[in-house]
């Protein structure tokens, strides 16, 4: 599961529906064999009536044997939580680690970075840049020594932006 539309995310009438939604397309993949993975950014991190966020609250009901992470520890690392600690909390349920770099602040616009259009367009100075992996604020040793110790098979590099480089 890559994203959320705004109208789908945390905080909306649409979210509890979502997760329901998310098992159900989980059982039909575990069905065929195949194993479904979430695939988180920083608005997950918003926390539920409950003060869990609300990827773990995801997590929390859905079982593992249905839908495993995909921690993208950029997102991670943007909504203030440590991205090591993050692997190494789904240890056994995280086959797959996303590295990704980036230097600056998260800005109100940022999503525009990842390709999703806003509706009304604002000029805004934007702090946030998406580096290679390696040249940006993420430090990727404990990450990856959290990966090994959760389990993780893969680790993913993205890079969404090349800013004037080629990817």
């Amino acid at each position: 599961t890559p994203s959320l539309m705004a109208e789908d995310r945390p905080g909306t009438p649409k979210f509890e529906g979502n997760v329901k939604l998310f098992e159900e397309i989980a059982k039909a993949c575990k069905a065929k064999g195949i194993q479904l993975l979430y695939h988180n950014h920083d608005f997950e991190f918003q926390k539920m009536a409950d003060g869990r966020y609300a990827l773990d609250y995801i997590y929390d009901t859905i079982p593992a044997d249905l839908l495993q992470t995909e921690v993208d520890t950029c997102w991670v690392k943007v909504a203030g939580e440590d991205p090591a600690a993050y692997v190494k909390k789904y240890t056994g349920r995280s086959p797959l680690v996303h590295l990704k770099d980036y230097r600056g602040e998260k800005s109100e616009h940022m999503y525009e970075l990842i390709g999703l259009e806003e509706e009304t367009k604002v000029e805004v100075k934007n702090t946030f840049e998406f580096r290679p992996v390696g040249h940006g604020d993420q430090d990727f040793g404990p990450i990856l020594e959290a990966s090994v110790e959760a389990g993780a098979q893969w680790v993913v590099v993205e890079q969404d932006q090349s800013n004037g480089r080629p990817p």
